[in-house]
């Protein structure tokens, strides 16, 4: 395989290897100050990270507030105080070197607030940010009042162009990079677009080319693009390694980092991930920021696609062929479906399905009465995460709601990613990786469930394998 060479990022001579930042805790100051000292870019989650007492516990976040826009300021304070913790443990684990990074998502609430809450008490520490997860058109303007480099996360050139014609032509100089990741293939929260279809994956090498031309017409010539999501072995991306049509380019892996000694998930999620088949992951819809997003599809999946599945529209009137009255439940609701349709849910009734819960479409879903409960009270205890929530109809503004239904299709992520980072049910959590995960099964590096330190991972990439 040809050599990697280094590549200045962020003010320094590095290797061309970052660690894919993910959220809430699952790259901390452990491992992204260990990538950074093994010689390429750590990126810790700046998405509601742990703080720690004297003691080095990690504080829970409890939220005690009795309204949405009172336990929204927790969760703010909790954001910025984690992330300045984070920042300082992977600094002191870096040794000073390699570089660091910070990675925030552009929905989540309150993203400028907690950029400039921890920017501003991490001067010095933290080189650059990376934003996705929606249109961050404010990003460079911040990342520049702390003299940090931004790194964009994008899917397609269109999405550039609008992000520079827009904003980033005023912050050329402060831009570190423009991180492509893959829609298809990458782990977490994807930016497929509605023109794209989520079963048919394109390949990768023209989508960057058509973003280095873009690049290129706005004398973004030797602006490193950053390759993330389906990259396992640099052997199978060696032509794109000093190739002129594509300028200098840096991989990132997001979900290889997860199986290592730092790693700070759990010993069942490592093992679950050393065990996957090709398929366990699947580009899903359930997210309640809208987005698709790839996760491993286990029993919390399983349940969302059921739920979604004992779904069927419904009238408040007769109307057409919704000309059968259904009246589910003691609360004497009526809604008028077809005849088909109320079949069905007369079968799901027996089968004890028997909580009817309206969606946003004009739909009803059947689940448990125990499931009903659950979805209730977390939308009760919303403490407004995201800039906009489909599932609890939070939004960060004035109004504290998006205008919408709250939507039981969908789920809390906040409360299911805090559980799964800081417990152990894997099965029934949201696990997100990305889609090249089943490489861990059949990698020979990782034979009779051997787990790496970082160091030993990153000295196996600079092999190829």
């Amino acid at each position: 395989m040809k050599a990697l060479n280094a590549i200045r990022l962020s003010g320094r001579e590095v290797l061309p290897l970052i660690e894919g930042g993910k959220g809430i805790g699952v790259t901390n100051g452990l491992s992204s100050g260990a990538w950074a000292a093994a010689g390429g870019v750590g990126t810790f989650s700046g998405v509601n990270a742990d703080y720690y007492d004297e003691q080095g516990r990690a504080i829970p976040q409890t939220y005690r507030g009795r309204t949405r826009k009172e336990r929204h300021e927790e969760l703010v304070d909790y954001a910025i105080r984690g992330g300045i913790a984070q920042a300082r443990i992977a600094h002191e684990v870096s040794g000073g070197d390699g570089r660091l990074h910070m990675n925030v998502l552009w929905e989540m609430a309150a993203a400028e607030r907690i950029l400039h809450g921890i920017l501003e008490a991490t001067r010095g520490i933290i080189h650059g940010v990376t934003c996705g997860a929606g249109m961050p058109y404010r990003l460079a303007e911040v990342a520049a009042q702390y003299d940090v480099q931004y790194y964009p996360i994008i899917s397609s050139a269109r999405a550039f162009r609008a992000l520079w014609k827009r904003a980033y032509h005023r912050f050329s100089d402060w831009m570190g990079g423009v991180v492509y990741e893959d829609p298809w293939r990458a782990g977490g929260h994807n930016g497929l677009s509605n023109s794209e279809d989520p079963e048919q994956p394109e390949p990768a090498y023209p989508r960057v080319v058509a973003l280095r031309q873009q690049m290129r017409e706005y004398g973004l010539d030797d602006v490193p693009i950053v390759m993330a999501g389906g990259v396992w072995f640099l052997r199978d991306w060696e032509d794109w390694i000093d190739n002129p049509e594509l300028g200098p380019v840096v991989f990132q892996f997001g979900t290889r980092p997860l199986v290592t000694e730092e790693s700070p998930i759990s010993e069942q999620w490592k093992r679950k991930l050393l065990c996957m088949r090709e398929g366990d992951v699947k580009l899903n819809r359930f997210s309640p920021t809208g987005f698709y997003s790839s996760a491993v599809r286990n029993d919390f999946i399983r349940e969302l696609a059921e739920r979604e599945q004992r779904q069927v529209a419904y009238t408040a009137e007769p109307i057409g062929d919704h000309d059968q009255k259904f009246t589910p439940g003691p609360r004497g609701r009526s809604f008028y479906v077809t005849r088909g349709d109320l079949g069905r849910a007369e079968a799901w009734m027996d089968e004890g399905f028997t909580s009817v819960l309206k969606t946003p479409d004009t739909t009803i879903i059947f689940v448990t009465n125990d499931k009903a409960r659950e979805i209730r009270a977390d939308q009760a205890a919303c403490m407004g995460c995201l800039s906009a929530c489909r599932f609890s109809n939070w939004a960060t503004n004035e109004l504290g709601s998006t205008g919408k239904k709250t939507d039981p299709r969908s789920y809390c992520i906040q409360k299911t990613l805090q559980e799964i980072i800081h417990g152990e049910d894997i099965d029934n959590q949201l696990m997100f990786a990305g889609h090249a995960a089943f490489r861990f099964a059949n990698d020979p590096f990782y034979s009779n469930r051997f787990i790496p330190t970082v160091r030993q991972l990153v000295e196996r990439l600079l092999t190829g394998d």
